[in-house]
């Protein structure tokens, strides 16, 4: 068996299994606090992927949101942030490693994917590439024995992602992650500015964004087609900034976690 190990564990997020359970014990613990208690299982999350100390509080709001979640698949998408290419990446491995254990692939679906012309394998993209990894102990904690499919995004038109999404859609039991952040490196009022509106665009379902308003910008311009056709509904959950968490306040980076919930699991307004 092939698997990636884990690539920026002790870098991005606790590589010490005790410490990074208690890291998203407590992040978990926090963000459930603050959601609604009868708030439904989404269909599908954005969330951030910094180091945990800068963006891990707000990520725990979208897996928080898994609690009581029956889902065996994840189908999660990221920008390459170390290897340019064209189109889709997928890894040659059968499982992902993290300090809390090994994911399986969903090695089916991926072979079948690979009928897309815009997606191949490719290793390298994958090797050191944190925005998927940083999602993974979260997922691990939150729902146990899952199955995934990682998707690396190069450059590539987001319809095509699009594509390959809905290929992948699933039943109830597949939850789909997409990993962003939002404005890098403003002045603090200045990024809550920028990311509140990027924000009220994610919420109106109103692509395309631009790789200035979210790094992920492609995954999330490729996901609200999807959510629209499907007719999910759009929740943001947190939203915060590094100079909330754990950095000064010149030049921040902006973080999210919206949910997007199926027709029939809508929450109810405030």
């Amino acid at each position: 068996m092939s698997v990636r190990p884990a690539a920026v564990a002790n870098l991005f997020y606790p590589g010490d299994v005790r410490e990074l359970r208690r890291f998203i014990a407590d992040t978990l613990s926090l963000a459930t606090k603050h959601l609604p208690a009868n708030l439904p299982v989404p269909k599908a999350v954005i969330a951030p992927h910094a180091g945990y100390v800068y963006s891990g509080p707000t990520a725990a709001f979208a897996y928080a949101a898994l609690q009581h979640a029956d889902i065996n698949r994840v189908v999660m998408a990221g920008p390459a942030h170390r290897v340019p290419f064209y189109g889709m990446a997928l890894p040659a491995d059968d499982a992902f490693a993290t300090p809390l254990g090994r994911i399986q692939l969903d090695r089916k679906a991926m072979q079948q994917l690979q009928a897309l012309p815009d997606v191949a394998v490719n290793s390298a993209a994958h090797a050191q590439e944190h925005s998927l990894e940083v999602q993974l102990p979260f997922l691990q904690t939150m729902l146990g024995d899952f199955s995934l499919l990682p998707i690396c995004i190069g450059s590539v038109h987001p319809e095509r992602v699009t594509t390959a999404l809905e290929q992948l859609w699933g039943d109830a039991h597949t939850l789909f992650v997409i990993s962003s952040d939002l404005s890098h490196y403003h002045p603090y009022a200045e990024a809550r500015v920028l990311d509140q509106h990027t924000i009220e665009m994610i919420l109106q379902m109103d692509a395309p964004l631009n790789h200035e308003q979210a790094c992920g910008a492609t995954g999330i311009n490729a996901l609200l087609p999807l959510a629209r056709r499907f007719g999910l509904t759009p929740k943001l959950l947190d939203y915060r900034n590094s100079g909330d968490t754990a950095g000064d306040r010149d030049r921040v980076v902006g973080y999210a976690s919206v949910a997007f919930f199926e027709p029939a699991d809508e929450p109810e307004r405030p």
